[in-house]
């Protein structure tokens, strides 16, 4: 993992987590020393993540970084094509969620940023370990897309709209 990818996997997992993640939990998931960590954190800082460090970790208290959450349709086929296009836009697939008429809102995390994350989860999908929660409403579902600016955010919501992702209506 290069040093930028690694900076943008903390970025998203200090987002995306609630409780304060240790230093030492980070140099371990990511395979670098925890001085390595310090000095990313540090750098993260420096461009304007509010990175609080406390006793027991880290904690994101705001981030610069925008958010919008798209309502898409599409089939199974087509999931790969709608990764890829977000992240080489420049975002990152927070999540995804569906509204089930009985179960109401069914989440997953993705938090998927690079094009090895997004062939990671389509090969985890295709192996039949699981399926795609778009499956049970008949491919409606969301996403929240993050990115540094509004522009990427409009870019991104243009591209999928133009490939017929979005959903009527949104």
């Amino acid at each position: 993992m290069k040093v930028q990818e690694r900076r943008n996997a903390i970025v998203n997992l200090l987002l995306s987590e609630q409780e304060a993640i240790s230093g030492s939990a980070l140099s371990e998931r990511f395979g670098v020393s925890r001085q390595i960590i310090v000095q990313d954190i540090t750098i993260l800082k420096g461009m304007g993540y509010d990175i609080l460090s406390t006793h027991s970790g880290y904690i994101m208290q705001k981030s610069p970084l925008k958010e919008r959450v798209l309502k898409v349709h599409h089939t199974t086929e087509q999931t790969e094509d709608e990764l890829s296009l977000i992240v080489g836009l420049g975002g990152t697939v927070v999540d995804v969620f569906v509204w089930h008429k009985v179960y109401g809102k069914m989440a997953a995390k993705l938090n998927i940023f690079s094009d090895l994350q997004v062939k990671q989860f389509i090969e985890g999908v295709r192996s039949g370990k699981s399926s795609e929660l778009m499956t049970i409403t008949g491919g409606y579902h969301y996403h929240t897309i993050r990115a540094e600016s509004e522009e990427i955010l409009n870019r991104i919501e243009k591209a999928l709209d133009e490939r017929g992702y979005l959903a009527p209506g949104e």
